[in-house]
């Protein structure tokens, strides 16, 4: 067991190499002990995430393609993204914590993470992923739907984040601009999820940076109009109205539980 728990350090290892290697010296970072390589690798590479999609997004949306997608009047202005990257760079440090203490949880054996795809075949592999994903978007459906009906957390935590609640605040550097442990417990799930299914050490970590993608896309107020994709589109009456569309990849947890607002109801009202 000890040998294949080492599978898991490698690779967290490899990555480290990969992205402090590249922006330092290693005598920076190479006395630095493992766990705390792990938070500088995911700090760096998080941020780097969240600046590369956040500006090359709106880059094409706000001027590359002004006034094809959203009118004039509807474009945050600097000032709003600026205070955005303020706010998501100030909990950055503490947003980079969780994927670093999940991984030292992995690489001690405490879940349910798998190193190689073989260890249960594609089929397994694909059947686990799905699992995963559906009690991820269960956990996340839930826990933002209490920072809005618990009143305290609303009022500490998550209100921070619902400042933008208008077209012309809103925008991709809105995705990780929340207090910290309102960030934090909304991305919670994914690491209860690896003590419940058998889950894929590479795909996870994959997921969780890919969190910072999709976040920004659905603060960027462009209704995709994918089904049954949760996209801006629902996301944007979730920052106007307060009381729907709570879920994060899809629909489902919203129509579920009755607080689905489709965006080609103009009334918002509840479908």
């Amino acid at each position: 067991m000890d040998d294949y728990l080492q599978l898991f350090v490698e690779e967290t290892s490899f990555y480290n190499r990969i992205v402090l290697g590249a922006l330092l010296p290693e005598k920076l970072w190479g006395p630095i002990p493992h766990f705390f390589q792990g938070w500088l690798r995911n700090y760096i590479g998080g941020t780097l995430l969240y600046f590369i999609s956040g500006s090359l997004w709106c880059f094409y949306i706000y001027h590359l393609k002004r006034n094809v997608y959203l009118p004039k009047d509807a474009i945050p202005s600097t000032k709003a993204m600026l205070l955005q990257i303020y706010v998501a760079m100030k909990a950055m440090p503490w947003y980079s914590a969780l994927p670093s203490v999940s991984e030292y949880m992995i690489e001690n054996g405490w879940t349910r993470c798998f190193s190689r795809i073989n260890d249960f075949g594609w089929t397994g592999y694909f059947f686990n992923l799905i699992v995963y994903l559906v009690i991820v978007e269960f956990g996340i459906y839930w826990m933002h739907r209490e920072l809005h009906d618990i009143k305290p957390l609303y009022k500490y935590l998550h209100a921070t984040h619902h400042i933008y609640n208008k077209q012309n605040t809103l925008s991709p550097f809105a995705g990780l601009a929340f207090h910290p442990l309102d960030g934090i417990l909304q991305a919670v799930p994914h690491i209860i999820a690896l003590f419940i299914i058998p889950m894929h050490f590479t795909t996870h970590v994959v997921l969780i940076f890919l969190e910072g993608v999709w976040t920004a896309n659905i603060h960027d107020c462009i209704h995709g109009k994918l089904w049954p994709v949760m996209g801006a589109g629902y996301h944007t009456i979730h920052h106007t109205t307060y009381k729907h569309n709570y879920g994060h990849y899809t629909i489902w947890m919203d129509w579920m539980f009755g607080t689905l607002c489709d965006p080609a109801d103009d009334d918002h009202k509840k479908i």
